[in-house]
């Protein structure tokens, strides 16, 4: 299992076009291998007196930071996946009017030390 994280900061009057862009995106995403994938809008932010998840995008007043993951079996479908959705062209002009500030979104991936659940 692979795990590839991210917060982004996006203005609450993008929601809409912020969820339309997630949708397209795991749908290609799902058929690349992705097994699970969650886009969390944020409700309950504590401020934090060293850092917190808003401090960590530098969000803005009038944006909420949005929490995604997406599991994938293994790293290597992970880089076959966005390998092939470059070669592919698909994110040819498909960022270029993104509803929020890439500059500022924070990611990466991870392999589970320990995990629980289903």
């Amino acid at each position: 299992m692979y795990i590839q994280g991210f917060l982004t900061p996006v203005p609450e009057a993008a929601k809409d076009a912020y969820l339309a862009l997630a949708k397209k995106v795991a749908t290609k995403l799902t058929e690349l291998g992705v097994i699970e994938l969650a886009e969390c809008w944020e409700e309950d932010i504590a401020d934090g007196k060293v850092t917190d998840f808003r401090m960590a995008v530098k969000a803005e007043p009038g944006e909420k930071v949005v929490f995604s993951w997406m599991v994938w079996p293994d790293k290597a479908t992970a880089d076959a996946g966005h390998e092939k959705m470059t070669s592919e062209g698909f994110w040819d002009g498909a960022m270029d009017n993104i509803p929020f500030d890439g500059k500022r979104m924070v990611y990466g991936g991870f392999t589970p030390i320990f995990t629980m659940g289903r």
